[in-house]
């Protein structure tokens, strides 16, 4: 499947379709359970990315179906000649239903149709349309047939109902399943039709791919560096050095959260990334491009404010301004009250393996520190 042709502009921006998908991998919650040479093979061609996701959810529902899918509980009302489950007074009064020799239940029964089992179907459905591998396309259709079969909803159920949906440790199992359903209908995935390739691109407001750019670095770090020692923490929130605070200020003072903090106790860093999603420089006086001065008293705030005798990182922890790059690349950086603070730009019109070793050369110190 080739979509080097297709782009997202969203202001200056104007990112390839394939690095779209790439974002989206890196912020799921699939990204974090592919292996070592999952994660390799999608990098090196995020084409490929609609025909893993395919694959590894006929896998997860092939697996799934053989050990039975999991049921949950769904509460029917029914007006009976007996009572059966709960009662419900209110309908039976109003309805007059014991002069009819009827009462009005409400029962809890187990069912198959959850709406976690109906969000895989939708994906089943959804993927066979793709026109990837012939062989993935016909079993994802038989899959979405066999779910059907066996009382599976058609309709995908709304994403705050997924969103609420927990894992027990009886159906932890769905985990991957449920996280590869999900990606499915994130992707900007496309549609074949006699030939020509027409992308259902997603929203291109500039709130959710900001949003993206931030998932996607906080989860390219969570899988990449943990292994290694890190600490990876995604929106932490901070508290402000405070004394002598009036009764009121609470609940007017704004509050502290990072995008991203990266830490390594052994190596001594700790790093504080925020993300922006416009360009690093804005025109400043006399026609000169300069930083933003509101980012950088922003991040300035988040490391001086934590500094603590009892916290040996805090007096040194470093900071990083993270923009992708729009028609110029910029890595800088300065120390400033001991902190060294970088300003730089990836950008995501570059290679996935490129991408990949941008964001890698954040986390070490800038090379003219080293």
């Amino acid at each position: 499947m080739v979509a080097t042709d297709r782009f997202v502009n969203s202001g200056r921006h104007r990112i390839p379709v394939r690095n779209i998908w790439l974002l989206l991998l890196y912020a799921s919650d699939l990204f974090r359970q592919l292996d070592r040479s999952q994660r390799s093979g999608v990098e090196e061609n995020p084409d490929d990315i609609p025909d893993l996701i395919a694959e590894i959810l006929t896998r997860a529902v092939e697996r799934r179906l053989a050990r039975n899918l999991s049921l949950g509980w769904r509460t029917r009302r029914e007006d009976l000649n007996r009572v059966r489950g709960r009662v419900d007074l209110l309908r039976t009064e109003s309805r007059w239903l014991l002069e009819r020799g009827k009462v009005a239940c409400r029962l809890d029964e187990l069912t198959i149709d959850t709406p976690r089992n109906r969000l895989v179907r939708a994906a089943l459905a959804r993927l066979a349309t793709i026109g990837g591998r012939r062989t993935l396309v016909s079993r994802c259709r038989s899959l979405a047939a066999r779910l059907e079969r066996l009382g599976v909803g058609i309709e995908k159920p709304p994403r705050t109902e997924v969103s609420v949906d927990t894992f027990g440790r009886l159906d932890v199992n769905d985990r991957l399943m449920v996280a590869t359903a999900r990606l499915a209908f994130d992707l900007a995935l496309p549609n074949e039709e006699q030939g020509a390739i027409d992308f259902n691109v997603p929203d291109r407001e500039i709130v959710w791919l900001r949003n993206l750019f931030e998932r996607a670095v906080a989860g390219f770090y969570d899988v990449v560096l943990s292994p290694e020692g890190w600490r990876v923490d995604h929106g932490k929130r901070l508290d402000w050095p405070q004394s002598d605070a009036t009764k009121g200020i609470e609940a007017i003072l704004p509050s502290m959260k990072t995008d991203i903090v990266l830490e390594h106790s052994s190596l001594g860093r700790r790093l504080v990334i925020d993300t922006k999603f416009n360009s690093i420089l804005t025109p400043g006086q006399f026609g000169k491009d300069s930083l933003r001065s509101g980012y950088m008293y922003q991040i300035y705030a988040y490391l001086r404010t934590q500094v603590h005798e009892d916290d040996p990182l805090s007096g040194r922890a470093a900071g990083l301004l993270l923009h992708p790059s729009v028609g110029r690349k910029v890595d800088e950086a300065v120390k400033i009250q001991g902190h060294a603070i970088r300003f730089a730009t990836v950008n995501l019109a570059a290679t996935a393996g490129e991408i990949r070793r941008q964001l890698l050369a954040m986390v070490a110190p800038h090379p003219e520190y080293a």
